[in-house]
């Protein structure tokens, strides 16, 4: 089974900064990891390829950091990397981006020599949160997808996916190629070794630029192919409101308590 894995560099903290001119991310000073449920989604692609055979392809696009990334995967079980990256995808939302991650993949599967039976994603990135790149670049390809799997099994020429829910999971069965978008698994993904570190560091990431997909059209990446609009951005302020009770007995305390949520109307 040959399967590319969508993967994307994210900031490795908590505290998302943006910045309220350019409303883009912070990221100088910051440091940076794969997104953490892209490395879900490389953990179910490489048992997927121990267990059938075939390749395994790890894609990204941004600056070339990102290659970085990349090469955390290729020490975890990833056969090839390549790196999507030019001035005119810069400021591309998530439309132009799935696009460009399309296209992306119709050229990594020329220079592969094979198509992908299996396109991978985590369900969401946690810097933007918005869970549809995935699904864009099914759309994008025409390919069925299947969003939110905590685990894919071949079976019969195709895949069965356990899908998370609410209330459970459903099974959901599918036809090749197609596109799924992966939940945090019951497991934790593998760590690198020191020997598949160094057999990463070796390894040649090949950077494609719109020179190298020659599908794409410019027209459609960027900030020109990006119908969302960033109108205002803020960080919450966060306060605190309580009240405290101290220095009485239990009873008294309770009771006190009690006429207190009485008066604001919360019992």
């Amino acid at each position: 089974m040959n399967i590319c894995v969508c993967i994307k560099q994210v900031p490795d903290t908590n505290e998302i900064k943006v910045d309220p001119v350019t409303h883009t991310l912070i990221r100088k000073g910051v440091p940076s990891i794969v997104n953490p449920f892209d490395m879900y989604a490389q953990e179910v692609g490489v048992r997927l390829k121990e267990k059938s055979g075939g390749r395994l392809v790890v894609i990204s696009m941004g600056p070339p950091q990102a290659a970085q990334a990349l090469r955390s995967c290729l020490a975890v079980g990833a056969d090839a990397a390549y790196l999507i990256s030019s001035r005119s995808f810069g400021g591309s939302d998530t439309l132009a981006t799935s696009y460009i991650l399309s296209e992306s993949i119709k050229a990594v599967e020329e220079k592969e020599g094979a198509r992908f039976d299996l396109i991978l994603c985590g369900k969401q990135a946690t810097d933007g949160d918005t869970a549809q790149v995935g699904p864009e670049i099914a759309e994008h390809l025409d390919l069925p997808q299947v969003t939110y799997a905590l685990d894919i099994i071949e079976k019969d020429g195709g895949i069965q996916v356990k899908r998370e829910q609410d209330a459970g999971y459903d099974m959901i069965a599918t036809k090749l190629p197609a596109v799924v978008t992966v939940v945090k698994l019951p497991y934790e993904p593998r760590y690198p070794t020191l020997k598949t570190r160094m057999g990463a560091k070796k390894k040649e990431i090949p950077v494609l630029t719109e020179a190298e997909i020659p599908t794409i059209d410019l027209a459609m990446c960027g900030l020109k192919g990006s119908p969302t609009r960033v109108k205002k951005t803020y960080s919450p302020v966060r306060e605190k409101h309580g009240v405290k009770i101290s220095g009485k007995d239990p009873v008294q305390a309770a009771g006190e308590m009690v006429e207190f949520l009485a008066d604001a109307k919360l019992l």
